[in-house]
């Protein structure tokens, strides 16, 4: 039986005036509540809701919003209600019908007594409101969304909370003293680094435009960096120029549709390396996404983009510096630099050296060096991330279970397709990807087909930008260039023949001629680098190992090589443990 109810009124003083005076709880209970008009929408909560009410009437930046719906319910406490309106933030935020006016400091995913029993209340107080239309969708499709996974407003771990308030703390410390500052944020996949930069990006926004932020946001609650709202944080930034720079087209161009629907923030912020370098005006700050995909002076991806890195070299060095990368660029461009990276990500020659991600980080004293290690993704949690990337090398792991993580191999693509697309139907965002061994035949003929095996036929993602949530996603097969630094809920990995096993010498070995990665493997004749089989080994099998960790429910596998396929085979549990789960869920 329901023991919330939920109450609706004008945002009105004489209509808040009556509300008061039905219900004791009105003023003395703790509650949530939401405060909407035709676009925009505030969650709050409050023990004297009445009061809170009254403030944010008298508001300048709430007193516009018209309708107010309370949540009430006999059981709530203090962090129950926090809890909820925290889920009720990140929900709203990631659907679309609203533009979401809180700040992102009041996220919080602390434990409480009773907690799980809660969550049935939270789910069943969402339908009641879902019914009133404030959401559009359920709450597994909002959680499958872009927009709910590269939203600001984030609960962070505690690694990644503790990264947020020291980068804070001395950033904020070097610029009273004029002096440069740099900062590395490592992470394994599913830690969060990405998070860490939009976080970043929100609550400097917001500490920047403090005087249009409601002072009852952070005062009355005990918001998480409330300390940098107040004097004399804002004012050494008031006019700081700011910018995320992201190197893949597909998650830029997904950040810049999240950054345009979130106040403070907007799309022209989310950079790529070029127009950094190009740029006329210096950035005070730049927050690096995926730094080890940023490139080097290599053939770039068109004849344009060759020759705006030479441009960019010779504007900024006065000639082309066959030795400065986009990093240079950042750190020549920039006076404060945020720096979140994974070595083991790069995936083509173009990247960055491993060389020079290693003197970046050398260049960073250690105490701005912060390690995030809690698994975000992955329900295999750290472990499994170490447990394929051994896999991948020449010091392969003993076998292992990871508990319910449904971790599975498969020997006919036919049933890996069939457990894939009926894992989509329950929980959406179950998708196959692949390495880039199959030339992409479908990019100039749409009729034809660019992968065939065990009587399957398949192509390649018809579209490099946004395809995860595309709608032809779940019939074809994804590269690494579209889900990189993406979350499925299931991912299907096809191991080409690109990656072969050598039984005798019991090794993984590239092939060659089963690579279709024009850039995965071209030489780089400008700094006289010739990539030998050994070498491109290592980037093939970080791509495998980022694809491998794309899925936070479950990961499945098909090898095309025989011989890898045995091989393979020995690392997965004989009986995969969602079989059993389903059948409890069932």
């Amino acid at each position: 039986m329901a023991t919330f109810r939920i109450e609706e009124l004008a945002l009105a003083d004489d209509q808040i005036d009556d509300w008061g005076t039905r219900d004791c709880k009105h003023k003395n209970w703790p509650v949530v509540y939401t405060l909407d008009m035709s676009n925009c929408i505030y969650v709050g909560e409050s023990l004297n809701a009445e009061a809170r009410l009254h403030q944010h009437r008298g508001s300048p930046q709430k007193r516009d919003l018209k309708h107010v719906r309370v949540v009430v319910d006999e059981t709530f406490n203090k962090s129950a209600c926090l809890d909820l309106e925290s889920r009720l933030i990140r929900l709203l935020a990631g659907d679309e019908k609203y533009t979401v006016l809180n700040l992102n400091t009041g996220i919080t995913d602390a434990d409480y007594y009773h907690r799980a029993d809660y969550q049935a209340t939270f789910d069943s107080i969402f339908e009641a409101l879902r019914t009133r239309n404030v959401f559009t969708r359920s709450i597994a499709e909002i959680e499958n969304t872009d927009l709910f996974k590269l939203s600001p407003f984030k609960a962070l771990t505690p690694d990644q909370s503790t990264a947020v308030d020291h980068i804070l703390e001395d950033f904020f410390a070097d610029v009273q003293h004029e002096s440069v500052s740099r900062a590395v944020v490592q992470g394994d996949p599913g830690t969060g680094k990405t998070v860490v930069g939009i976080y970043l990006m929100k609550l400097l926004s917001d500490i920047q435009a403090v005087n249009a932020v409601d002072p009852e946001d952070i005062v009355d609650r005990d918001a998480s960096f409330s300390e940098f709202f107040l004097t004399p944080y804002p004012s050494r930034i008031a006019d700081f120029r700011i910018g995320l720079v992201v190197p893949q087209q597909s998650l830029r161009a997904s950040i810049r549709k999240v950054f345009s629907r979130t106040p403070g923030l907007s799309a022209d912020m989310v950079l790529t390396p070029f127009e950094v370098g190009e740029a006329e005006e210096r950035f005070d700050l730049l927050i690096v996404d995926e730094t080890h995909r940023l490139n080097r002076r290599a053939n770039q991806s068109s004849a344009t983009n060759n020759k705006r890195f030479a441009d960019i070299n010779q504007r900024l060095y006065h000639h082309d510096d066959l030795s400065k990368t986009q990093i240079d660029w950042i750190l020549d461009q920039s006076d404060h630099q945020i720096f979140l990276l994974d070595v083991a990500q790069s995936v083509r020659p173009a990247d960055v050296s491993r060389a020079s991600l290693d003197a970046l980080v050398q260049r960073v004293p250690r105490r701005r060096r912060y390690t995030l290690t809690t698994q975000m993704r992955v329900r295999g949690g750290e472990d499994y991330v170490k447990y394929v990337r051994r896999i991948l090398s020449d010091d392969p792991p003993s076998p292992q279970a990871f508990g319910d993580y449904d971790f599975r191999f498969f020997s006919d693509l036919g049933e890996m397709l069939s457990a894939v697309r009926e894992r989509n139907r329950k929980f959406g965002l179950a998708r196959l990807v692949a390495g880039y061994a199959w030339p992409w035949n479908s990019k100039r003929d749409r009729t034809a087909f660019d992968i065939e095996l065990d009587g399957v036929r398949l192509r390649w993602n018809s579209r490099q930008r946004d395809w995860i949530s595309s709608p032809d996603s779940t019939s074809e097969v994804g590269s690494i260039h579209t889900v990189q630094g993406y979350d499925l809920n299931y991912a299907g990995v096809i191991i080409g023949n690109d990656l072969r096993y050598d039984a005798r010498s019991r090794r993984l070995v590239f092939d060659r001629s089963n690579y279709h990665d024009k850039k995965g493997m071209e030489n780089n004749r400008l700094l006289g680098i010739t990539y030998e089989d050994a070498d491109i080994l290592q980037f093939v099998a970080h791509i495998y190992a980022v694809l491998l960790t794309r899925g936070m429910r479950g990961t499945f596998v098909y090898a095309c090589d025989p011989a890898l396929r045995d091989y393979l085979r020995s690392f997965f549990p004989e009986i995969a443990p969602a079989e059993v789960s389903e059948l409890v869920v069932a």
